[in-house]
């Protein structure tokens, strides 16, 4: 599943600067960007990227740089909208900087207060986690990125459900980890407290004081602007390849604020001014200095190779660091085909926003950190050779290293049960469901939106490879596997799939199989189990099982004369039939099968 589990940072294309702001007066430390930046845009094989720097409130560099359409030779501009990814996040967080000083939220407040649905792992979490505790990563959940990532889905309401199923792996403040539901979860709280919508929110308290009038949080939205780039990945480490848009409007408030260079460049003034635009009040400047400080190390980050460049600490929404004797606020951001990083330096009023429309990329960071030094005069880091030479290290010591040891396929296998037999669906509370499909002999499913195409390894361990929107399979090899697993009595009980560095379990549910009410019809009756009569029935058009001392249950049809109970793992019924007529039930159960009699 290359699209989803493989990052592609490497491509080559030569191209030129392109577009400059006209009203943007030439800075003499600035005098040489042009021509650094146009060589990053070569080394770095990058289809395109647009810069804005600026200091105080004054823009004193604009411009874009390659294409924003490749194919169409279509430059990009300082006006190109890109997706900004996680660079959002310091949007959703602000809002509720806004809603303290309103008096309706207290950021040390519980946060299960202020959003009800949201529920933790357990009550001592439930209990204790506050909304700066999730604004700053330090909730003691770890990513589960592939929960809203794979099994995607426009509504919250859902999304924020599978939190609770989430286990901590540290305690309550005890380790930084970047978890992007607990930024969903701060929108969602805005949500609640205004009564609008994140989008809603996003627009009126900043896009339209800012002047972000072509900013926007619909990748929809962003498609119809006759400004906007394409998304690009890389393949092969050399062919720029156009991808998909990604909608995550579900997972909104962690990143997809779209916009362009200019446009952040106001929203830069405002951290840089101490809250203020256009000599207007956009932030409160209590809530400037916490977002903005230290909230929770994220690591030590000593000094290494240059001894000026150290710490890492996030705020709300922004990392914090050194950099080479200034005080550093930045956040990164990535989303398929997008990269970005928008930074300042407050006690500087220097403010720096590069967007990109490469996934994955280290453009945004090389670029900022070149600006950094010629705009604080510092002696220049060749940032981009450096990077050239990661690049080049990395590939000797790939081909210089051994092969990693991988799952020795075993030949001549076969899998232990039938094709049909893993036919149905795979549930995981934390992520979704799986759809392994059958079409002739061969096994497909589908992951959120994403189908593959399932290759027999050995035994009972699968190959995903991926389909292409022609539906053809690519036939290269993968390594993502997936595992089936059966239960004592031999029918399958999930499968397991390697996600975010875990082995995810996705538990077994047949495919239900729709009879008519007249087919029902035909297992109705009294059934004698032993001593006691178990009373088959229908219920609308649901077939129902009722013994004396015990709820009734409710079934679903799974073909076969077999039927699962709802309500309990494990256990089914199967009715045996002489010609038309249904004889006897058998219980099957982990404790083992108890046949009935149908009563004359």
């Amino acid at each position: 599943m290359k699209k989803t589990f493989t990052y592609l940072f490497l491509s080559f294309l030569s191209l030129t600067v392109i577009a400059q702001q006209k009203n943007v007066k030439p800075d003499s430390r600035l005098a040489d960007l042009d021509a650094v930046l146009n060589k990053v845009l070569k080394d770095q094989k990058v289809a395109g990227f647009a810069v804005a720097v600026i200091e105080g409130d004054q823009v004193i560099y604009s411009k874009g740089f390659g294409y924003r359409d490749v194919e169409n030779k279509k430059t990009v501009t300082p006006n190109t909208l890109f997706a900004i990814g996680s660079s959002s996040k310091a949007f959703t967080s602000a809002l509720l900087g806004l809603l303290e000083k309103e008096g309706k939220l207290s950021l040390d407040g519980k946060a299960t207060t202020y959003l009800p649905q949201l529920r933790f792992f357990n009550e001592n979490m439930n209990n204790h986690i506050t909304v700066r505790d999730m604004m700053c990563h330090r909730t003691g959940l770890s990513r589960y990125d592939y929960s809203w990532y794979l099994f995607n889905t426009p509504n919250r309401d859902s999304i924020i459900q599978r939190v609770k199923y989430m286990e901590p792996n540290a305690g309550l403040r005890e380790k930084w980890q970047y978890n992007n539901f607990m930024f969903l979860a701060q929108g969602m709280i805005a949500e609640k407290l205004t009564g609008k919508t994140w989008e809603q929110n996003i627009k009126e308290k900043f896009f339209i004081p800012l002047e972000m009038t072509r900013s926007n949080t619909s990748i929809y939205d962003m498609q119809k602007d006759a400004d906007a780039s394409l998304p690009y990945t890389l393949e092969k480490d050399s062919i720029i390849k156009k991808v998909d848009y990604y909608d995550i409007s579900g997972m909104g408030p962690a990143g997809s604020i779209n916009s362009s260079v200019n446009e952040m460049a106001n929203w830069l003034k405002v951290w840089t001014s101490g809250g203020y635009y256009h000599k207007k009040e956009i932030l409160p400047s209590s809530y400037i200095g916490q977002a903005a400080s230290a909230q929770m190390v994220m690591e030590g980050a000593l000094p290494g190779e240059f001894k000026d460049i150290y710490s890492a600490s996030y705020g709300f929404g922004w990392m914090i660091s050194s950099y080479r004797g200034h005080y550093l606020v930045e956040h990164g951001g990535n989303i398929d085909g997008f990269s970005a990083n928008a930074a300042f330096f407050p006690a500087d009023k220097i403010g720096i926003v590069v967007l990109t429309n490469q996934n994955g990329s280290a453009v945004p960071a090389l670029v900022r950190n070149s600006i950094a030094d010629r705009v604080f005069k510092l002696a220049n880091i060749d940032w981009n050779g450096r990077q050239n030479k990661k690049k080049e290290e990395a590939m000797k010591k790939k081909k210089a290293e051994k092969p990693e040891v991988e799952m020795v396929q075993v030949l001549n296998t076969r899998p232990s049960h039938s094709t049909k037999s893993y036919v149905g669906f795979y549930e995981n509370p934390i992520a979704g469901t799986i759809d392994v499909s059958q079409s002739a002999d061969s096994l497909f499913a589908v992951l959120g939106k994403q189908r593959i195409f399932l290759k027999h390894y050995h035994y009972d361990v699968f190959e995903a490879r991926d389909i292409d929107k022609k539906g053809e399979i690519d036939t290269a090899s993968s390594n993502f596997r997936i595992n089936f697993s059966f239960g004592t009595d031999g029918k399958i009980t999930g499968v397991s799939l390697p996600l975010d560095g875990r082995s995810v379990v996705f538990t077994f549910r047949p495919k239900e199989v729709a009879l008519t009410k007249e087919m029902l019809e035909t297992y109705k009756g009294d059934y004698n189990l032993g001593k006691t009569v178990v009373k088959v029935y229908l219920k609308d058009k649901t077939l129902c099982v009722s013994l004396p001392g015990q709820p009734d249950y409710e079934t679903t049809s799974i073909g076969g004369d077999s039927f699962n109970i709802n309500a309990l793992t494990g256990y089914s019924l199967k009715f045996e039939r002489n010609g038309d007529q249904i004889e006897s039930l058998t219980f099957k159960q982990p404790n083992g099968n108890f046949k009935a009699v149908r009563k004359k």
